[in-house]
């Protein structure tokens, strides 16, 4: 069962991704809607199975690669939905529904099976890996952001206004929603940090036994979405700079990711 409901999601996705592919080129009020629908058809299968594997193991989907690849991903698609409930940014979905495709598509060649954790690790394990992975669903949402401002930026600096300029919001609303988006995703970032420091330290990890290979990625990107988050608080970092610094800081992510596994 569990697989089929895991399958279902993913084609789900794939059908959505495609839908709002065309949606951009063909300005049809039913491809938004049908994009939508599948999407919201994913994301019910998606926490069924949320839902059966924390059944199974006796645990949230936090233990393995293949439990946090389709975590964030489910993430990443609740924040989708929220925002365009509040935005109405219609072309949002097809820069973000296809980083989850591609995501979920890339954890079926992962490993399934999920080791034993001991209770006493539960805790701060749970708090490390959800602050943190929400933290990245919300910086894979402001990459997306970051991208399409880009795009604009781009259009409108060149004078050759393309048809995606009629297409997605101004520089102003993404801009001020990339600010909102990192608001909320540094500190749940910060505090995943916090986290993994005080859950290693519950394992008898001490500090200097670190791998610094690991951790110097992670506080390059956590000092990359810092300089946003802080510049705009400070010096008024806005506008194309806020947006380099959240797709940068979202590759950076990615690259940070492959080395952990």
């Amino acid at each position: 069962m569990a697989k089929i409901v895991f399958n279902i999601s993913v084609v789900s996705y794939l059908a959505a991704s495609i839908a709002f592919f065309v949606f951009l080129v063909h300005r049809r009020g039913l491809l938004s809607t049908t994009a939508n629908i599948l999407v919201g058809t994913g994301l019910i299968f998606h926490t069924v199975w949320i839902a059966v594997r924390s059944a199974e193991t006796g645990h949230g989907p936090y233990t393995t690669t293949f439990e946090m690849v389709v975590f964030f991903s489910w993430i990443v698609v609740i924040a989708y939905f929220l925002i365009e409930w509040r935005y109405k940014i219609k072309d949002l979905g097809a820069f973000v529904i296809p980083l989850v495709f591609l995501f979920l598509f890339y954890s079926v060649f992962l490993s399934r099976e999920h080791p034993s954790v001991q209770s006493s690790e539960m805790l701060w394990m749970t708090l490390h890996r959800t602050l943190s992975i929400t933290g990245y669903g919300a910086f894979a949402i402001a990459f997306a952001v970051g991208l399409m401002y880009l795009i604009q930026e781009h259009q409108v600096k060149s004078k050759k206004l393309g048809f995606m300029y009629f297409r997605m919001p101004s520089l102003e609303v993404l801009d001020t929603l990339n600010d909102k988006i990192i608001a909320v995703g540094f500190p749940l970032f910060t505090l995943g940090f916090m986290t993994g420091a005080i859950w290693n330290m519950k394992r008898d990890i001490p500090f200097y036994s670190w791998d610094l290979e690991k951790i110097l990625p992670l506080i390059i990107v956590w000092v990359i979405y810092g300089l946003v988050f802080f510049g705009r608080l400070t010096i008024g970092v806005r506008g194309k700079k806020a947006a380099q610094g959240a797709v940068f800081g979202f590759i950076l992510v990615i690259l940070t990711y492959f080395m952990h596994v």
